[in-house]
């Protein structure tokens, strides 16, 4: 059997998390081009130092590059402080075809939830954001969490339940004023 080569063993283990990278990226950063900054920008990093990954999970060692790599454009934007708002209609426009009033009903019954999810996800600290998204939405373990942000499980635990008890208060905030 031949051995892979760098470039072959990078693209094995971590492109497959491509999409986890540009989740977690897109929540951290509320932007798709600042995520595809960040998400290339931490790529780049993950091939030039892949040498010291000593196996185990790429998917984690790739999302903790991905959230250091978000933090340091974030310290260094603060001097630049502009605040993007996310536009929705930008980011999940369905076409709502013309199967009927239900079906138009329907999609926009599921755009209006998902406009009030982003709200909420929006609003709340980037602590428990980043937790809920990579549990949640990424499905990440508490130890893959963990790792990832390189705090205790039971901090993740605790940041988890409160941003889940705060997520659900904005949702219930957000649902009043609809």
């Amino acid at each position: 059997m031949t051995d892979l080569t760098k470039s072959q063993r990078f693209e094995a283990t971590v492109l497959p998390h491509l999409n986890s990278a540009f989740n977690l990226a897109r929540w951290l950063t509320r932007s798709d081009h600042d995520a595809e900054d960040v998400v290339q920008e931490a790529y780049l990093k993950a091939f030039k130092y892949f040498e010291r990954f000593h196996g185990g999970d790429g998917r984690t060692w790739l999302l903790a590059i991905v959230r250091n790599t978000f933090y340091t454009h974030y310290r260094q934007s603060q001097e630049h402080s502009r605040s993007e708002q996310f536009d929705e209609d930008c980011h999940s426009m369905e076409d709502i075809s013309a199967h009927g009033a239900k079906t138009a009903e329907n999609a926009l019954q599921r755009r209006d939830d998902e406009r009030m999810v982003n709200r909420a996800l929006e609003k709340m600290p980037i602590e428990f954001r980043e937790v809920l998204v990579m549990r949640e939405l990424d499905d990440l373990s508490y130890r893959q969490i963990a790792d990832v942000i390189g705090i205790p499980i039971g901090t993740v635990m605790s940041r988890l339940a409160r941003g889940r008890k705060l997520f659900a208060g904005l949702l219930a905030h957000n649902g009043q004023e609809a």
